[in-house]
């Protein structure tokens, strides 16, 4: 049962936010959420608060995974500002070390997961490439 929620969770956040618009402020909201909602249902199994389960743990993964491969697109000049984004100048200022981020976050999330030891080596270094990230490149809430 924990795993259909879990698995269920992550697919109604991930299918909620595929629809893009027009705008990369909104486009990268959305993945931030699809991402964070699949951070959520790692951090339940990396808790023990959800049972492991194979499939899902691919899943979750994948959904960062493809943010990730997305994240290098969604901030493009002129973005800076709007929609109570909290991208932080440093973005823009610190091209080349949000690139390296970004790739890192890719190859982090990029990890065979085979097993419940594979996933949470994976996850870890995710989330770990999640909190550098948003320590240098995000601002406070607004």
């Amino acid at each position: 049962m924990k795993r259909a929620v879990v698995l269920g969770a992550v697919l109604s956040v991930c299918l909620a936010g595929t629809a893009f618009s027009e705008d990369p402020i909104l486009d990268r909201q959305a993945m931030m959420k699809n991402t964070g909602a699949a951070a959520g249902a790692g951090a339940k199994i990396m808790k023990g608060e959800a049972d492991f389960d194979l499939t899902t743990a691919q899943l979750i993964l994948r959904t960062m995974n493809n943010s990730a491969l997305g994240f290098g697109y969604m901030f493009p000049a002129g973005s800076e500002t709007g929609h109570k984004t909290r991208a932080a100048q440093a973005i823009w200022d610190d091209a080349a070390g949000f690139q390296a981020a970004v790739t890192q976050f890719v190859t982090d999330t990029s990890a065979q997961v085979t097993d419940e030891a594979s996933f949470k080596a994976a996850f870890g270094a995710a989330t770990k490439n999640c909190g550098t990230c948003h320590e240098s490149y995000r601002t406070a809430q607004q």
